[in-house]
C-alpha cells in the first residue's frame, strides 16, 4: 500500500512539474482550445465541405454526382465569371480611393471649432446605415424619373440616363454607393489615428517651415500608418466580398454586366440550384482572397519583427 501512494506521489509530482514547465504553452493551448474548436466546427469544416463540393454536380437534394474538374472547365468558359471578376477588380480598384477620401475627411473633421460633433456624427451616419438601406437610397438617387440626382440637374437641361439600366454604367453606380460608408469608416480610423498624433512634432515641423503638404506627407502620414494599413485591409476585403449592394441594386443586371463573384455564386446556389459550380465560383474567391490574406499576415509579422 505504502509502495501505491509512493508511485502516485511520485507521479503526481512528475506531471506537476511537467506542467510548471511547460504553462507558457500548455495555458495559451487551454484558452485557445475552445474557441479553435468553434473556428473548426463553423469556418474551416465548410471551407472543406465547400471545397469539396465543388468537384460535385448537385441540385442541393438527393445524391451528389461525382464530376472532377468539369465545373472549374464551365467556369473558365464562363463569360459571366469573366464579367463578375472584371467588375470585381473594377470594385477593387475603386474602393481604394475609400482610404483616401476618408483621411482629406478626417483631416476636415478634425478641428475644435463649434458644432464640429454634429458634422462628425453626420458624416458617420452612412457607417452605421445597412447596407440594403444604402442601396434602396442609392437606386432612388440614380432614378431618371424621380430620384434626386435627376431633380437637381433638371433645371440646368441636363437629362441623365438610367444609370442602373446601363451595361456601361451600373457597375460604377454600384461602387460610388459602395464609396459612401466606405469612406465614413476610413473617416473613422483616420479620426482615432489623429488624436495619437505626436503635437509637438508637428510644432516642430512647423517652426521649421513646414506647411501644408509638406506637414502632411512628411510629418502626420508616417504617424498614421497603422490607421492606414488597417484601412486597406478593410477596404480591399470589402471590395472583393462585395453583394448586398449588387443584390439590391440591380441583381447582376442589366444583362449581368453588374454580377460579381460573390453574387454570381448566390445566384447560382440559390436560383439554378447548381451548388456544385456555386461552390467552384466560392473556391475561386476564397483563393484570391486567400493570396491577399496571406499578403496582410506577411506585412504584419514584418512589422511586428520591426516594431520588437
Amino acid at each position: 500500500m505504502a509502495d501505491i501512494q509512493r508511485l502516485s506521489g511520485n507521479r503526481l509530482r512528475r506531471d506537476t512539474d511537467f506542467f510548471r514547465k511547460n504553462k507558457l504553452v500548455i495555458m495559451p493551448l487551454v484558452f485557445i482550445a475552445p474557441a479553435f474548436a468553434m473556428f473548426s466546427l463553423f469556418v474551416i469544416y465548410p471551407i472543406i465541405q465547400s471545397i469539396a463540393l465543388s468537384f460535385t454536380e448537385w441540385q442541393g437534394i438527393g445524391p451528389k454526382k461525382w464530376v472532377g474538374l468539369d465545373n472549374y472547365r464551365l467556369l473558365f468558359g464562363d463569360p459571366v465569371f469573366w464579367t463578375s471578376l472584371v467588375n470585381n477588380i473594377y470594385w477593387l480598384v475603386l474602393f481604394l480611393l475609400a482610404p483616401v477620401l476618408g483621411l482629406f475627411v478626417a483631416l476636415f473633421l478634425n478641428q475644435n471649432v463649434f458644432g464640429i460633433r454634429l458634422v462628425k456624427s453626420l458624416f458617420f451616419f452612412p457607417f452605421v446605415v445597412s447596407q440594403i438601406v444604402v442601396g434602396l437610397i442609392f437606386a432612388w438617387f440614380y432614378d431618371p424619373a424621380f430620384g434626386l440626382l435627376a431633380t437637381m440637374l433638371e433645371p440646368l437641361g441636363i437629362k441623365i440616363p438610367a444609370i442602373l439600366a446601363n451595361e456601361d454604367w451600373a457597375t460604377f453606380g454600384i461602387i460610388i454607393a459602395g464609396l459612401w460608408p466606405q469612406t465614413a469608416y476610413c473617416m473613422i480610423l483616420y479620426l482615432t489615428g489623429l488624436n495619437s498624433v505626436n503635437p509637438e512634432m508637428v510644432e516642430a515641423a512647423r517652426l521649421d517651415g513646414a506647411k501644408g503638404w509638406q506637414l502632411l506627407v512628411k510629418i502626420v502620414l508616417p504617424q498614421l500608418r497603422a490607421a492606414t494599413f488597417i484601412a486597406l485591409v478593410v477596404t480591399v476585403i470589402g471590395a472583393l466580398r462585395s453583394f448586398d449592394l449588387v443584390a439590391v441594386m440591380t441583381e447582376g443586371g442589366p444583362y449581368n454586366s453588374s454580377n460579381v463573384l460573390a453574387y454570381y455564386m448566390y445566384d447560382n446556389a440559390i436560383f439554378r440550384y447548381r451548388m456544385g459550380y456555386a461552390s467552384a465560383i466560392a473556391t475561386i474567391l476564397f483563393l484570391i482572397m486567400d493570396v491577399y490574406i496571406a499578403w496582410f499576415l506577411m506585412r504584419l509579422l514584418k512589422n511586428e519583427k520591426g516594431a520588437s
